[in-house]
């Protein structure tokens, strides 16, 4: 099984930013330790700051993965393309937000992907991503 995580503006600098929010690890830290307990899966990462990348990304996945884990980042909030492009595919996309963006300020209520993903796992940290791929592998081999 092959299973692409797609990350949005500024993850890229996981660790570093806002360390009460977002934790103290690094994203390519973290992507070694879920390679590790999933080795029998090909764990595809792919990051940008820049929405179209995004949105070719998840189209090229698409073709190429059984499912995606997706954290748009703020483009969650503005980018209908990303959220068309979630749409668009025919393999499924679990969202995921570190933060509990509900929790958060308001304009972060906004959200263009989770109507369009299978689900939306928020507020877990980096632990989310792992849940994301668990249950991504429950519906392959139920």
């Amino acid at each position: 099984m092959k299973i692409a995580i797609i990350n949005g503006p500024n993850l890229n600098l996981l660790g570093q930013r806002e360390p009460g929010i977002y934790g103290q690890q690094s994203f390519d830290d973290y992507i070694r330790q879920l390679r590790a307990e999933f080795p029998d899966i090909e764990i595809t990462y792919f990051q940008s700051n820049v929405e179209g990348e995004l949105v070719t990304a998840l189209q090229e996945s698409s073709r190429t993965c059984q499912g995606i884990v997706l954290n748009p980042a703020a483009y969650t909030h503005t980018s209908i393309a990303i959220g068309d492009a979630v749409a668009a595919i025919q393999i499924p996309v679990v969202e995921v937000h570190i933060s509990n963006v509900q929790a958060r300020e308001e304009f972060r209520k906004l959200n263009y992907v989770s109507a369009k993903a299978v689900g939306t796992i928020t507020g877990l940290g980096l632990k989310g991503y792992e849940l994301a791929i668990r249950w991504l592998l429950s519906k392959q081999h139920p």
